[in-house]
């Protein structure tokens, strides 16, 4: 039974009560960030948390879906009622869906009352970031199944649309709260998008027996098949070696990801430690979950490489005792992901030149935010 009911308690409570209940990671990283940035970025994941609750909600078609998140993104944007929302989608969703999710759509109105609260840059940015969720995975809903995503760019492609472009939002989270970021906003946008698939891969690869207990594989065909493996045959502990092989050049393309997710974070000064923790934390975290997943890749379950209690707690004392210290950080993280195979990035990523706006988002309609945010400025301008 559901421990609180949300719209009792005002926006920031509601906001700090649920936040562990349904993220123990984005629990333990958020709260290191500044008061101004964390009450922002909180409220971006919990709606970032809905749309990826709708998307993830088995009893519900492609289509629904897709009307279910434009019905948010409407929401959000204030052309929606929070409430009535709330009242359609919550007996839409069934007992597969996690309690706490169950809650936060309840608590969608408490929610948007704290979006109004944030400045008009911070709302676009993630009416933006929604905006992109919601048409991307759309795309890739539809084409769903066992035999996973045709290639490693089209798995680029779904790591940006649900994950990528949550690390260009916070990219202009972060540039908005230390306004000297900008001068290197280019370099961290395309850092951002592999920080996002960095982590997101790992994801991918973990929760890859429990995805497809749900009918969806998110792995490439293409690097399975070149090492003899047919997705849509794999069994859940009969994995062989060519299985181990395909994993482990995946495991090296995340490794390459989270390698440009440290210097990602490294251009964050050093004076904002809050900022750095949160994000050396998740990229210590994800180098942690390769390494046992390259020891056990005949795991049948994701629990069987989750990351230990002293583990974590061992990247928390590190990153604090170093977090100041670039040469120290890119030790600690050498050292960390010494044995996990690297696998070099397709050129488009390392090449400014040839990735520009383009890579990897072809095929997905990057929305401009600048209308929106004009409006909601002079709107903001009028009230003060």
């Amino acid at each position: 039974m559901t421990e609180f009911h949300p719209l009792k308690i005002d926006a920031s409570a509601y906001q700090d009560a649920i936040l562990p209940k349904v993220s123990r990671t984005f629990a333990l990283t958020i709260p290191q960030l500044p008061p101004a940035l964390r009450r922002a970025v909180t409220n971006a994941y919990l709606l970032c948390r809905i749309a990826d609750t709708i998307e993830d909600e088995p009893t519900l078609s492609a289509e629904d879906k897709r009307r279910y998140e434009e019905a948010f993104v409407d929401t959000v944007t204030g052309r929606g009622d929070p409430r009535r929302f709330a009242a359609e989608l919550s007996p839409r969703l069934s007992t597969q869906t996690l309690e706490a999710e169950h809650d936060l759509v309840h608590g969608l109105p408490l929610v948007l009352d704290m979006t109004r609260t944030l400045k008009p840059v911070q709302r676009a940015a993630i009416v933006n970031c929604l905006k992109v969720m919601s048409h991307g995975m759309y795309d890739f809903q539809r084409n769903m199944g066992l035999q996973g995503l045709d290639t490693l760019r089209d798995m680029d492609r779904y790591c940006y649309c649900v994950a990528g472009v949550v690390g260009e939002m916070l990219t202009e989270l972060f540039i908005d709260f230390e306004p000297a970021l900008a001068a290197h906003r280019d370099t961290m946008m395309r850092l951002a998008v592999s920080f996002g698939q960095g982590l997101q891969m790992t994801n991918i690869l973990k929760d890859q027996w429990e995805d497809r207990s749900q009918g969806a594989c998110w792995l490439p065909q293409d690097i399975f098949a070149e090492h003899g493996v047919c997705l849509a045959e794999l069994h859940a502990g009969q994995q062989d070696a060519n299985y181990a092989d395909a994993s482990n050049e995946l495991i090296g393309v995340a490794h390459s990801h989270l390698r440009r997710a440290l210097e990602y974070t490294l251009l964050i000064p050093a004076t904002h430690a809050g900022v750095r923790r949160f994000c050396l934390w998740s990229v210590g975290l994800a180098v942690l979950t390769l390494r046992n997943l390259h020891d056990n890749l005949d795991f049948s379950c994701g629990n069987q490489i989750k990351v230990s209690h002293n583990a974590v707690a061992g990247v928390i004392v590190l990153t604090k005792l170093t977090s100041k210290h670039n040469s120290s950080l890119r030790w600690m993280f050498t050292m960390a992901a010494r044995q996990l195979p690297l696998t070099p990035l397709a050129a488009e990523w390392i090449e400014p030149a040839q990735s520009s706006l383009i890579w990897p988002k072809s095929g997905i309609p990057y929305l401009a935010q600048s209308a929106w945010y004009e409006h909601e400025d002079a709107k903001d301008a009028q009230q003060r």
